[in-house]
Parts: C-alpha cells; structure tokens; sequence
C-alpha cells in the first residue's frame, strides 16, 4: 500500500459498517426485549387461567414458555454480536485516533512493565500514557502485551530482527485477522487465567493413569456383560457382585484423585473454551514466513490443532458430568463413569497440560507481531531498517520521532559509526536536542525490535541504548538530581563494558554541577565511551562542552540548532546544522514570559 490515505480510508469505511451493525443489532436487541416482555405477560395471564379459575389446561403453558425460552437464547445471542460490533467500532475509532494524533491516554500504557532501573525505557517514553507502547499495543491477551513489552525493552540479535520482519510484512495487510485478534482476544483477556492454567498443566501426573483408564474401561465392559447375563442369560448374580467388588476396590484407590482431577479442570476448560475461538481462527491462516509458520504448528499437539484438543477435553468434561444425572447416575456408579473420564482427563492434562503455556505464548507472540503490523500498515511509507552484522553503525535519513504526528515532526539525518562516533549537539533552550536524542533512541528500538521505523532510510548494527535524558532527584531516595545522573552515566558505562557497541544518548550531561568539573568529567565519559566502541550523541547548552569534539576529532564533531527571532517571539526550525551554536537564547525566553531581566 503506496498511498498514505488509504489506511485511514479502510479505516473510516470499516467504522462506517460496524457502526451500522452495531445499531442494527442495537435495534434488533431492543425489539427481542419488547417481545420477551410480551410472551412472559402472554405466559403470565395463561398461568393465571391454569392455577386461578381452571378455566385452561396446563397443556397450554408449553408454547408460551417455550418461546420465552427460544427469545432468550436468541436474544442472548444478538447481545454478544452487538457487543462484538461495539468493539469493532471501538478498534477502528482507535486505529483512525492513532492516524490523526489524538491517541494518546484512550490505550493500554503498559505500566505493569515500567522498571525504574532500565537503561532507556523512562527516557525513550516506552510505557506510560501517550507512550510507544501505547501507540503500537493492540494486543488483547496478558501474553501479547508482555511479548510486545520484551520486544520494546530488548534488542534482538540481526536474525530474530529480520525474521520478525518478515512475519510484520505478511501479517500487514491482514487487517481482518487483525480485527478478530482484537476482538477475540478481548474475551480471552478478559476470561483467561494464564497462572492457573499454567499450574493446572504442571501438576504432578498420576502415575500409571493411561493403565487404570484401560482397568476401568474393562471392568465396566464385564460389568455391563455380567448383568446382562444374569438378567437375560441365567448366569446369576455371583460374577455381577464380583466385579461390583473389584470395581468398588479400584474406585475406593482412585477416589481422591480422581474427584481433584474432575474439580481441578473446570476453571482450566473455561478459560481454555474461550482460547479454542482465537486458537481456531489463527488455525485457519496459511503463512509463508518462518517465524509465522513455526508459531503456527507450535499450535498443534501431535498433529492436532490446538482448538480440536480443547475442543474434546470440553466433551471429557461435558460426559463426566453426567454421572450427576439423577437417571443415569446408578449405571454410572456401575460403569466407573467418573472413574473413567476422571482419568481421561488427567491423560488429556499429562499429555496437552505443557503445552498450555506454548498455546499461550504462541498467541502473544502472534499478537505482537500483529501489532507491529499494524503499525506498519497506518505507516506506509515507514520503511523496514537494513540491519548489518559489522559495527557500530547508525546512519539515519530523514528521521522523525514516531511519537509525534507528521504534521509536527522535522526530520533530520544523523550518521554514526562510519567516521564519527559521537556528535555533541549544542543549541538554545527548546530548540530541538533532547527531541533529537529521543527520535534516534526510539528508532533504534523499533529497528531492533523487528518493527518498521519512521525514516525514509535507516542502517543500523546490533546495538545496546543506554540514555540519560529524563533523571530527576529522589526525595524518599535521599538523591540529588546530580547523584541521580552520575548513576544513571555509570549505568550507560557499564553497558559499555559489557555490550559489544552501545548507542549512548546523553543530555545536558553533568549539568548539575560546576562548569569546571563538568568539563573535566563529561570529556571523561565521553572519551571513554567511545573507546569502549560505543557510538552516541551529548546535548549541551553549555558552549564550552563543545570542546570534547575538538578532543576526540575525527571522531567527534560539533552539530547546532538555532533559534530566531520571528514577530517579536522566539522561533524554532529543529534543523541540525554543523558547528557550535553562537548564542543562547536563555535571557530572551525569560523576557518573553515576563520576567524582569
């Protein structure tokens, strides 16, 4: 897809339908209402004619109460379809927020994944409210969600990367899969208890169970054959009451386990009934890409699909219950009916129980990558980055934070690694720096996330970021916003140490002490980074910073903003331009908003 309007086209046309289907079935909904409220007055006036004056028979309650019944069910199951509709509608409303900017706070944040202690998350606005994380998370499953996080707060290694791109390039257009996802996922995150489902499937397994399933289903089968022979045939009671003894003694031996095991796998079944739905549709899509084709037979056990298992563990349970029968519960008790499907069961869970969790992080790995795809198909003109084995290299084209909307955002190259390993950017307050430290760490970690990136081009090695731009003082920590940032710097230092090519982005570093100790140090740092082989950008306003370039040439060079004066205000043009900024524009932003300087 070339054309940059057409996802919001699709999008606003597919809004346009399950609105409509939504107030369909609003209206059919509401018309199903009316009617059960007239078949119940019907019901109650015949009910009044059967047990007050006598003038009906009892006879005539049958239709009115089965047509309640009929209405019920019918109108149940217009209910759940409006519900579904009104989520479409939601997911495409969401999908055309994203497009015109106005997403920021309707959407999953991510919270749950915030660690205070990570090298960029805080700095790159990974989680939180109008956060990446946000913007890309369509997921609907606990497991989608925490697959899409882990992508986001880790870059992978240049195969997995390509390999994820090329599951996104397929899933791209399937804006359909992508719809059900959203909406199937939604009762499965809503129904599906992921820890209890991983415990039941871990239990320990009974020992021997496939055997005594085999011993019950015997000794029902000579049950059956001794009472009819001694019904039919003359036999007698004697073999009857001896099997009946032999299976007393069996089900007295299994009694305990297998009432935990009848007990334990009801609230799995639920969740699992509601998992078989979004199981059965990914079991529908035929894939090419290998990541996406793994995914898919990881949903299989031994040949079958995941959702046919689930799917026959639901009729073990469904024939279990009916030993509760009151009719059927004597030949039941005589054909170790409980026995029998308790331990079909637990074969069931000893043989599918480990793959629960695979089901599980196969459906969010899914999801994650739908998410990505997502992404890409409302960004079409976001390319793929090119990821190269030798480093450290960042060459960006045009790059722009994904963050902001199109209409706001200026772009700008930044080439790293070829020659010059660190750029140190000066410029005015709000002029563009911190903004510029953002949109290249971001990008990294889309790129290294298997994700498209918003740049015209983008070549970048394997490459660990480590940021310093958002440190603030602790005040129950008992830190100052300096110790905060000197811990912060070893922390990116460290992870020179210890990764191969680190992408280091660091912001008006060592601004919380003197010019004197931050010259001395913040060329230290620097200089040290770049010897450990790491690449990276230091914003300052501080013009005598720039001077670390001049140290490190040719491995360094100065790039500025500026500002000018425009109608008597301050004004920006966020461009990168080579050299030290001349000037500051500190005295005027403090005139401009009122302050006697």
């Amino acid at each position: 897809m070339s054309d940059p309007e057409a996802p919001g086209a699709e999008y606003a046309r597919r809004l346009v339908e399950r609105r409509g289907t939504a107030e369909h079935l609003a209206a059919r909904a509401g018309r199903l209402s009316n009617l059960r409220v007239g078949v119940f007055l019907i019901g109650l006036a015949v009910a009044v004619g059967v047990f007050g004056p006598k003038l009906l028979s009892g006879w005539t309650l049958i239709p009115p109460l089965a047509v309640f019944g009929a209405l019920v069910l019918w109108h149940d199951r217009v209910i759940r379809a409006r519900e579904r509709a009104d989520r479409a509608v939601a997911f495409y409303a969401r999908g055309l927020a994203r497009l015109d900017g106005s997403w920021p706070g309707g959407g999953a944040g991510g919270e749950a994944f915030v660690d205070p202690a990570h090298p960029y998350a805080a700095d790159l606005d990974l989680f939180g409210s109008g956060s990446l994380f946000e913007l890309l998370c369509t997921a609907r499953t606990a497991a989608g969600e925490a697959r899409l996080a882990a992508w986001l707060s880790a870059p992978a290694l240049p195969d997995e990367v390509r390999a994820r791109q090329a599951a996104v390039a397929e899933l791209r257009p399937r804006l359909d899969l992508r719809e059900e996802l959203a909406l199937q996922g939604e009762d499965v995150r809503a129904g599906v208890h992921p820890a209890a489902l991983e415990a039941w499937g871990a239990e320990p397994a009974l020992h021997g169970a496939q055997v005594w399933r085999l011993i019950a289903g015997i000794l029902a089968a000579l049950a059956a054959l001794a009472l009819t022979g001694w019904v039919l045939g003359g036999a007698g009671p004697l073999p009857f009451v001896c099997v009946l003894a032999l299976e007393t003694v069996v089900g007295m031996r299994f009694r305990g386990h297998v009432r935990h095991a009848l007990a334990a796998a009801e609230q799995p079944s639920r969740d699992l009934a509601l998992l078989a739905e979004l199981l059965e549709r990914l079991e529908a899509e035929r894939f090419e890409a290998p990541r996406l084709v793994a995914l898919r037979a990881a949903l299989d056990t031994e040949g079958r699909p995941a959702s046919h298992e689930i799917a026959r563990l639901r009729r073990l349970i469904e024939l279990a219950d009916a030993r509760r029968n009151q009719l059927f519960a004597p030949l039941a008790a005589m054909l170790l009916w409980g026995l029998q499907f308790g331990l079909a069961i637990e074969v069931w869970r000893q043989r599918c129980g480990g793959r629960l969790v695979e089901w599980l992080e196969a459906v969010g790995e899914l999801e994650a990558l739908s998410a990505l795809a997502g992404h890409s198909f409302e960004h079409p003109e976001d390319p793929f980055p090119e990821i190269v084995e030798q480093g450290p290299v960042f060459l960006g084209e045009a790059l722009g934070h994904p963050l902001l909307p199109d209409d706001r955002s200026v772009r700008n190259d930044v080439r790293l690694g070829e020659r010059e390993r660190v750029l140190v950017v000066s410029g005015s307050n709000m002029s563009g720096k911190s903004t510029l430290l953002r949109t290249v760490g971001t990008n990294a970690v889309l790129a290294l996330a298997g994700a498209p990136v918003r740049a015209v081009r983008l070549t970048l090695s394997p490459l660990a970021v480590g940021a310093s731009i958002r440190v603030h003082d602790s005040l129950q920590g008992g830190e100052s916003r300096f110790y905060a940032e000197i811990k912060r710097l070893r922390q990116v230092v460290d992870l020179a140490r210890d990764e191969a090519h680190p992408l280091f982005l660091l912001d008006e570093i060592l601004h919380g002490t003197n010019s004197h100790d931050r010259q001395i140090g913040a060329a230290a740092v620097v200089r040290g980074l770049v010897e450990r082989g790491a690449i990276g950008l230091v914003t300052t306003h501080d013009l005598a910073l720039a001077r670390i370039a001049d140290d490190l040439s040719p491995r360094a060079a100065n790039v500025h903003f500026v500002d000018h004066l425009e109608d008597g205000h301050i004004a920006f043009d966020y461009r990168i331009r080579s050299g030290v900024v001349q000037k500051s524009n500190a005295l005027a932003l403090m005139r401009e908003i009122g302050l006697e300087v």
